[in-house]
């Protein structure tokens, strides 16, 4: 048993031939930011500190849908969500219709250990932010040229629509749509385990819409036996409790880690819309997916490490 970090920036329709100015960027950035990981663990630090320090990096990143990056809503604003949950205690704090946090993951923490409370949305959300004193920024700070671009492509082309692929034409069937969340699942040597997700949503998406990174359960959720970060349509990670069936099968059907996932996703309904990465109290990783790509990366204290996108084989 050692410690082990995986870390995703979304999975959807993610083209083979997507163009390299698209593709290496997030590849380098997933590389950078598991090293980070993998640095604080080894540095001993906690798997809570290490989720969030991880995800605060992928939210500055503006290659990912979230933080920085965040997709815009159909009234051409940014409405950010996060979740973070600790294995041992089960506590756990989530944050939704945030517009000038720089990093929701670290208000989602901090409603998590300075209130009564699991979950703070909107104004009340941005009200105790400042009340906490986080980095807080204009509005316009996260909207991006490239995210204006994506919401006119999906206007014209009426739809919601999540993160990745190329312009979309009006005809493409929504089940091409674009998904994209970034999120750090952490176990130390001594089988703690945390999780934590962050996202803008959708592209389009109406104005109040809450998607699955903030429901414990859904998107996000950690327990003494493993630790499962969601990503894709979050209306059907919703529906299947993706992230809690996860270690539900593993602690009641007795599975491991990588079997119990695999068969949570290949349950979602319909497909192309989910993936998650994984790991359990004994150090074992899985990242599965049943969309065509996930930007994700993963390490164990044994030595192994990957960054890839699509399946291999």
């Amino acid at each position: 048993m050692g410690w082990a970090i995986a870390l995703h920036g979304g999975a959807g329709d993610i083209p083979v031939d997507i163009p390299a100015e698209r593709r290496e960027p997030r590849e380098a950035a997933l590389r950078r930011i598991l090293q980070i990981g993998v640095s604080a663990l080894n540095a001993k630090h906690s798997p809570l500190d290490v989720v969030e320090l991880v995800v605060r990096e992928l939210e500055n990143c503006p290659h990912f849908n979230a933080g920085k990056g965040s997709v815009l809503t159909a009234n051409g604003t940014v409405e950010m969500e996060a979740c973070i949950m600790d294995g041992s205690s089960k506590q756990c704090g989530a944050v939704s219709g945030v517009t000038t946090v720089v990093n929701p993951i670290s208000l989602a923490r901090r409603v998590m250990e300075k209130t009564p409370h699991v979950y703070l949305a909107f104004d009340g959300a941005e009200a105790f932010a400042r009340d906490q004193g986080l980095e807080t920024v204009e509005k316009s700070h996260f909207i991006t040229p490239e995210n204006i671009e994506r919401l006119k492509q999906a206007k014209e082309a009426n739809r919601v629509q999540q993160d990745y692929t190329q312009p979309i034409k009006p005809e493409v069937p929504d089940g091409d749509s674009k998904l994209g969340t970034v999120g750090c699942v952490a176990v130390d040597g001594l089988g703690n385990l945390a999780a934590a997700t962050s996202t803008g949503g959708l592209v389009n998406k109406m104005a109040g819409r809450i998607g699955d990174t903030p429901i414990v359960g859904a998107g996000t959720y950690a327990n003494k036996f493993c630790a499962i970060s969601a990503t894709g349509r979050g209306e059907a990670i919703i529906r299947e409790t993706v992230a809690r069936d996860v270690a539900a099968v593993m602690e009641y059907k007795g599975l491991g880690l990588k079997e119990a996932a695999a068969y949570i996703v290949d349950e979602v309904a319909p497909k192309g819309t989910t993936g998650l990465i994984g790991v359990s109290s004994t150090g074992d990783v899985t990242m599965p997916f049943n969309t065509t790509g996930m930007f994700r990366a993963c390490a164990t204290e044994d030595g192994f490490s990957e960054v890839a996108i699509w399946k291999s084989g």
